[in-house]
C-alpha cells in the first residue's frame, strides 16, 4: 500500500512539472480569454479599457525578458566558442611563473618570457630571476617604464655567467618611482593549450598557470 502511493505522488509530480505552461502558450490562453470576454461582454457594462491594457502590458514585458535571456544566452555560445581561436596563441596573465625552455633561435640556446603591470610610470624596473630555493638566479635591469603592462625577455644565461637549466622558475619585479616604491604585478606569459567552456565564462589552460578565467588575461601576442 504504501509503495502505491509513492509511486503514485511522484507521477503526479511529474505531470505537474511537465505540464507547466511556457510564456508562448501563456500569451495564447490569454488572447483567446480576450476575445471571448469581449464577445460576451455586456454592452451596458463593457470591460475596462484601462485594466486591459495593463495585462497586455505585462504580458508582453515578460515576453521581451525572455527573448533577451534567449539573444544573451546565445552571444555567449558564440563568444565562447570565438575563444577557441586563441589555442596556440601566447595569453599574459597574473602570476610569477617563468618557463626556460630550448629556443634554436636564442644564442644560448634557450629562452623565457615574463611580464608586469604598473600602476604608474616608474623610474627604475628591475626583474629577479629565482630558483626553487629562492637563491636569485638572473637580475634583469628594466630601466624606466611607462604605467602599464611591460613585457620581459630571458634568454637563460644567469648573474654568474653560465647558462640555467631547462624548468620553470619565478620571478620577482621591483619597482620605485621618485625614491617610492610602486606596487608591480607580476605576470606570466604562457601558452594557451586548451579552452574550457563548460562555464559561464571561458577558461583557458595556460602554461604554467593551470586553468585562467578568459577575463583575467591581460594580453594575448
Amino acid at each position: 500500500m504504501t509503495t502505491a502511493v509513492s509511486g503514485s505522488t511522484g507521477t503526479a509530480a511529474s505531470s505537474s512539472g511537465s505540464s507547466l505552461p511556457s510564456v508562448q502558450d501563456q500569451t495564447n490562453r490569454f488572447l483567446t480569454l480576450l476575445v471571448t470576454q469581449l464577445q460576451n461582454q455586456d454592452p451596458l457594462n463593457p470591460m475596462d479599457n484601462a485594466a486591459i491594457t495593463s495585462q497586455m502590458a505585462q504580458l508582453s514585458t515578460v515576453t521581451g525578458i525572455q527573448q533577451l535571456n534567449t539573444t544573451l544566452s546565445n552571444m555567449s555560445a558564440s563568444q565562447a566558442y570565438q575563444t577557441a581561436g586563441l589555442i596556440g596563441h601566447t595569453a599574459v596573465a597574473p602570476g610569477s611563473v617563468i618557463g626556460l625552455a630550448a629556443d634554436t633561435n636564442a644564442k644560448s640556446g634557450f629562452s623565457g618570457a615574463g611580464g608586469f603591470k604598473l600602476p604608474t610610470a616608474a623610474d627604475n624596473v628591475v626583474v629577479k630571476v629565482v630558483d626553487s630555493t629562492g637563491a636569485t638566479v638572473k637580475t634583469i635591469n628594466m630601466g624606466s617604464q611607462d604605467a602599464g603592462v611591460g613585457l620581459f625577455a630571458w634568454d637563460g644565461t644567469t648573474d654568474a655567467g653560465g647558462v640555467a637549466a631547462a624548468g620553470t622558475y619565478k620571478f620577482v619585479v621591483d619597482a620605485t618611482a621618485s625614491g617610492n616604491s610602486v606596487s608591480p604585478v607580476a605576470l606570466t606569459a604562457g601558452n594557451v593549450n586548451s579552452v574550457l567552456l563548460n562555464g559561464a565564462t571561458p577558461t583557458l589552460n595556460i602554461s604554467g598557470l593551470g586553468n585562467v578565467p578568459v577575463s583575467s588575461v591581460l594580453e594575448v601576442l
